[in-house]
């Protein structure tokens, strides 16, 4: 089997003005991302993605521009199953040679940023094929799933102080989550302001349903200490991204200081950023997102951390189809996976670029178990919603 074919597309698609949330990012138009399509000479086709941003923050134009321009020509005729091997020739370019025989990475520069998020939707890509060249699901390839259904948290909680109750329980109420997520920041212009939309959420929401708070980064670390102690006694599940992914120090700062579990991982890179986070004891959940930390490949690797750490990992799934599936084939196979992540905002890339649903029902999503990421692409949706850089 060889590749014949490596075609990324930045999607974009608008969002409704109605069904539009505004947060920290500001008003969400439209929700993007870099779909990726690897064709092989056998008829078996895989799909990935690759993300730089938000929703309609992404920077898709270059993003899709390093798969088509830098990274096809390096993966054409070669074998899509040999996936170590390709992610090291993406990742070391032209010192791949060094690499693949000395057993150590040879990059150019330190690689982060939209190289890695590109070689991210490589992989999901690569993952998908071999999966169906073997007519199994990406988690039997990973080790087997660890249950056939796994619990999944609402994220979501843009609402005032005086609607957030209402917004949470709406989350409860719809598909019967047990945990959920509302974000909390700069957005609230204070940590008081914040904690104040914290303690009337739990309020709302009773004592029984797991409660998170996102900050999105957003805060210094004097900023997210106070926070921690104003909310402390509201039994928070965890605080994620109390500040920028920039200040590891500053992280690990706020979790010493407070009995709030800290999460994070949605803006990093690679094995070496979790790494990092997990020698300074700077979190108590790891968070990769699989379109932007390397893919599954590196995925893996993230999770073996998680794992020898004694953390839990929990990866980010705002994201379109291709990722979200993969996330949920990472952690349904890991031994430090716990819990999904379920968009409730307004998600075309979930829920309508694909044939299959991932409905969630008490709480639960089920573990598909169709072949590779168990995803069917809707090309009349894909070829709509393109848009070229």
């Amino acid at each position: 089997m060889r590749i014949s074919r490596v075609e990324a597309n930045w999607v974009h698609v608008p969002i409704p003005a109605e069904r539009q949330h505004i947060s920290d990012f500001g008003r969400q138009p439209s929700f993007d991302s870099v779909i990726v399509r690897i064709e092989t000479d056998v008829g078996i086709t895989g799909w990935g993605e690759a993300k730089a941003g938000v929703a309609s923050t992404a920077a898709c134009a270059g993003l899709a521009a390093i798969v088509n321009q830098d990274f096809a020509p390096l993966l054409l005729g070669d074998d899509p199953r040999d996936i170590s091997r390709l992610w090291d020739v993406l990742y070391n370019m032209p010192r791949q040679g060094f690499a693949l025989a000395e057993g150590h990475v040879f990059p150019q520069l330190g690689r982060r940023g939209l190289s890695i998020s590109a070689i991210a939707g490589v992989d999901l890509a690569l993952w998908d094929i071999l999966g169906k060249s073997l007519n199994v699901p990406v988690w039997r390839l990973l080790g087997g799933r660890r249950a056939e259904r796994m619990p999944a948290y609402a994220s979501g909680g843009w609402a005032d102080e005086a609607g957030i109750g209402a917004q949470l329980n709406g989350y409860i109420e719809k598909a019967g989550f047990r945990a959920v997520k509302m974000r909390v920041g700069i957005m609230d212009g204070s940590p008081a302001r914040s904690a104040a939309r914290v303690r009337a959420a739990r309020r709302a929401i009773g004592p029984e349903v797991k409660l998170m708070a996102d900050a999105h980064g957003t805060w210094t670390v004097a900023e997210a200490k106070a926070f921690c102690r104003m909310v402390e006694d509201q039994d928070l599940f965890w605080f994620e991204e109390p500040v920028t992914a920039d200040d590891k120090q500053g992280l690990a700062e706020v979790r010493r200081s407070s009995a709030v579990p800290i999460s994070t991982g949605e803006s990093e890179f690679t094995r070496h950023d979790f790494r990092e986070i997990a020698e300074l004891r700077a979190a108590d959940v790891l968070q990769p997102d699989l379109a932007i930390a390397g893919g599954i490949t590196e995925g893996l690797r993230i999770g073996a951390i998680a794992s020898a750490f004694n953390l839990r990992l929990a990866p980010h799934l705002w994201s379109g189809a291709p990722a979200f599936a993969a996330g949920l084939h990472l952690a349904t196979s890991s031994s430090a996976g716990f819990i999904l992540e379920y968009s409730l905002g307004h998600n075309p890339m979930l829920h309508d670029l694909i044939e299959e649903r991932f409905p969630v029902e008490d709480g639960m999503v089920a573990v598909p178990d169709r072949p590779g990421l168990g995803i069917t692409i809707r090309e009349d949706f894909l070829q709509r919603h393109a848009r070229q850089p």
